[in-house]
């Protein structure tokens, strides 16, 4: 009889996260589990640098060795970081990811390690529904070729390095006339980075489940170039107008220098991410605990009787 599977993926940077997953595989394994562990390294891609030959690695080829299908799920041990990075790993081989925190925000985390063991019995049980939340596909090409491939659960950043200064973007999205950007950067997101970079750089939340991308300029030059949300099945080029490299960075941990000859192409990736919860997904409950959002005031005005 064929032994079910889990998979254990830490942040090797975090002593708690290596520590527990120890303790987590010999607990698996006491439950007759067949379970997996790897660094979450894998998913933290290096810049393709410009003057270094195509540095193409297929999104599809990122998982540990022994995370397949087969794999029921696999528990993450990290910070939002860490949870990016698997989802980059783990979403084209379909498999659930149980997020626990070793971090600070965790804001795309399900429990803490204090809950390590009790949700790990939840989860062997079957007891959790799944989140599922879309992902970017960027592609960077040049001379028709492509050199460079990314999944992404936050964002993609396009701006200029080491100094921020003004650049220039054209944008086409689906078969909409271009838009022409002046600005430090531009990033382009998902509902779930919504809260992430997207929302610092002044643009809306959006609910997890609702089918659109977002396009946010970063300190626009002009006060009407603001926040662009649209159909998720839009295909969107970007190409830079500007004779400077730029730096396409994907969810803070993935990147590739862009020279002006070279054109993004960014589409809703046919890969998903699916997030394990323990307790009903609810989102502005999330927004309110980590964010403050919604938070009642602390003193409310109260009638005072006149004499």
């Amino acid at each position: 009889m064929t032994k079910p599977k889990a998979g254990i993926l830490y942040n090797d940077a975090k002593p708690a996260a290596k520590r527990s997953s120890e303790t987590l595989s010999q607990w698996f394994q006491q439950q007759g589990w067949e379970v997996c562990v790897a660094p979450n390294w894998g998913g933290i891609l290096g810049y393709a640098k410009p003057d270094s030959p195509i540095c193409l690695t297929q999104v599809d080829s990122l998982a540990p060795a022994g995370f397949d299908s087969s794999m029921q799920f696999a528990v993450v041990l990290g910070g939002d970081g860490t949870v990016l990075a698997a989802a980059r790993q783990l979403a084209p081989k379909g498999i659930p990811l149980l997020a626990v925190n070793t971090g600070h925000l965790g804001f795309l985390t399900e429990t803490y390690l204090s809950h390590l063991e009790e949700a790990a019995e939840a989860a062997i049980a079957g007891d959790y529904t799944l989140d599922r939340r879309s992902m970017l596909l960027a592609q960077v090409y040049r001379d028709n070729q492509l050199r460079w491939e990314v999944l992404s659960l936050n964002e993609m950043v396009l701006h200029r390095e080491p100094l921020t200064s003004m650049c220039h973007f054209e944008v086409t999205i689906g078969q909409h006339s271009p838009l022409d950007v002046a600005a430090d950067g531009v990033i382009l997101a998902t509902p779930t980075g919504s809260t992430a970079y997207a929302l610092s750089a002044g643009g809306p939340v959006l609910t997890p489940r609702v089918p659109v991308l977002q396009l946010i300029p970063i300190c626009p030059h002009s006060m009407a170039s603001r926040a662009l949300v649209f159909e998720d099945s839009e295909e969107v080029w970007i190409s830079p107008v500007t004779p400077q490299p730029l730096v396409l960075v994907v969810d803070g941990n993935a990147g590739c220098y862009i020279m002006p000859e070279d054109q993004i192409r960014v589409v809703r990736a046919p890969y998903w991410t699916d997030l394990m919860r323990l307790q009903r997904p609810e989102f502005f409950r999330i927004m309110r605990e980590k964010l403050g959002w919604g938070l009642p005031h602390a003193s409310k005005p109260t009638s005072v009787e006149l004499p």
